[in-house]
């Protein structure tokens, strides 16, 4: 090929043969885009494209936009360039963007975990000649723990702050990670509330299928004069971490759910008192595994850990580079341990 299929513009990625951006981060004639999270889905564009089981989240984050959508697998064809969505494991209508044109397929991961999600379809492995794959947290220290180990042990904590009078605080990435958790706890422990921004999004996620156990938004226990929060627990943002909003709930416990608490210290430097280890995003393994799995003969690494993965490919006599997209980071890391 005289030039590649997909390369990096200043809008972000972009088929120029195809003619369309894959999330770019600012308006464009079309967009194809992996998932809802703000930093892939940004509002301004004139088409977008995206997975149907997203449809409701796409909805909610951008409002009124000229939106189509795919079934998973389901294939169209843009300028005579062949786009397909598969399933990425990240969140509820997470996809994998593969791109193929005369033979050539390049695959655009977004964000993807590969341990079991009931919120949101498996990964699907693809194989390609190019990956482009998200790398945030690309280093041997990032093992995540099985999720199953990780619900018991929030369970656990939950249980003893009722058992001491204490509401439960636990803080999420109000989409995916919220939701993830409230399909895994065990919901008989005491009520669940939700902040606001996780209701709204817990509500896309009930609207498009997903079992989820019954929660009441904390503005209508406040306007209903509730005043005791005794062995609930309140599902939140961590933005909402040290803000007016949290002096209702005391005596409270308060803990973060993020991959970053696998760092010694992140859980002080969020000044929380439990820290679970739980992410959206594949650890090492994960990444490794669904690297080996595509069999591409060249790999780009973007936002994350990007040079210790290109060179550990490197070393291994693969292909490995770096693209500098501009995607942030959903899991909201401590400052000093930002990628």
């Amino acid at each position: 090929m005289s030039q590649p299929l997909i390369e990096l513009t200043d809008a972000g990625l972009y088929c120029r043969l195809g003619g369309f951006h894959i999330d770019p981060w600012r308006g464009v004639d079309r967009a194809v885009i992996t998932h809802a999270h703000s930093d892939h889905a940004r509002w301004g564009s004139r088409n977008y494209l995206a997975a149907e089981p997203g449809r409701k989240l796409m909805a909610l984050r951008l409002g009124a936009i000229n939106l189509d959508t795919l079934a998973y697998g389901q294939t169209t064809i843009l300028n005579g360039v062949s786009v397909s969505l598969h399933p990425a494991g990240h969140v509820l209508g997470s996809s994998q963007v593969r791109v193929e044109h005369d033979g050539e397929i390049w695959v655009v991961s977004g964000d993807y975990k590969v341990q079991p999600d009931s919120t949101a379809a498996a990964i699907e492995p693809l194989r390609c000649h190019t990956f482009i794959t998200e790398s945030t947290f690309a280093m041997p220290v990032y093992r995540w723990q099985l999720s199953s180990e990780v619900f018991a042990s929030i369970n656990e904590w939950w249980s003893a702050n009722r058992d001491a009078g204490k509401a439960s605080i636990l803080f999420a990435y109000s989409l995916g990670k919220a939701q993830r958790i409230l399909a895994g706890i065990d919901a008989g422990i005491g009520p669940i509330y939700t902040h606001g921004a996780v209701e709204n999004v817990t509500q896309a996620y009930r609207e498009s299928g997903v079992v989820l156990p019954a929660t009441t938004p904390v503005g209508e226990e406040v306007r209903g004069g509730r005043k005791a929060w005794s062995g609930a627990l309140i599902v939140a943002p961590p933005s909402a971490d040290g803000s007016p909003w949290m002096r209702k709930f005391q005596p409270a416990s308060t803990a973060v759910a993020s991959g970053w608490m696998q760092i010694r210290g992140a859980r002080r430097r969020r000044s929380v008192d439990r820290g679970f280890v739980l992410s959206d995003h594949a650890d090492w393994p994960g990444l490794l595994q669904v690297i080996e799995q595509t069999s591409a003969t060249r790999v780009l690494a973007t936002h994350g850990f990007t040079a210790v993965l290109a060179r550990w490919l490197r070393d291994r006599g693969i292909d490995g580079g770096v693209i500098a997209t501009r995607f942030g980071d959903d899991e909201e890391p401590p400052q000093d341990t930002a990628a």
